[in-house]
């Protein structure tokens, strides 16, 4: 017999780690999502011996999970970072624009590399304990705005309502 909605069972966090939570919601006999206990995040039941049971069965039976995507790889795979003293490091700011091989100071990560403006407004830096997608300033659009339009017959911008 399952446990019914509203009482304590075990289940992994995949927040916080702890293990009590409460039934939430449950199809037929079996639970489906559960609330930690502890930081209130709702997900799927994960009983801990069933997590423990699919950990062992993937690492004995070697499985890797390999990505053909070259971009997916590159961050898969562990990177080294260490500052070059003789470049400037540049203060993060996401209102900024930044090139390729400059060093940025981040408040939270530290002195990394930019390596590549990944899209307009992103950029991956290289960081001493990885790569992350950090926001930038998008370039500056060649589009006139309304304010610096010039004036059309009659001296106003456009029609009035």
């Amino acid at each position: 017999m399952t446990a019914p909605v509203g009482a304590d069972v075990e289940s992994i966090c995949n927040k916080c780690g702890d293990v009590w939570h409460v039934v939430v919601a449950k199809v037929g006999s079996e639970i489906v999502k559960v609330q930690c206990k502890e930081c209130g995040a709702y997900h799927r039941h994960r009983h801990p011996s069933a997590v423990a049971a699919r950990r062992s069965r993937s690492s004995s039976a070697g499985v890797r999970r390999t990505s053909s995507s070259s971009a997916a790889a590159a961050r898969e795979q562990p990177a080294t970072f260490t500052p070059d003293p003789s470049l400037p490091v540049r203060p993060y700011s996401m209102r900024e624009t930044f090139q390729a091989g400059e060093q940025i100071s981040h408040p939270r990560f530290g002195i990394g590399r930019v390596e590549r403006s990944s899209e307009p407004g992103k950029m991956d830096v290289l960081f001493s304990d990885g790569r992350r997608v950090l926001a930038q300033a998008k370039p500056s659009s060649g589009l006139a705005t309304a304010a610096s339009m010039p004036p059309v017959a009659g001296g106003e911008r456009g029609p009035r309502s």
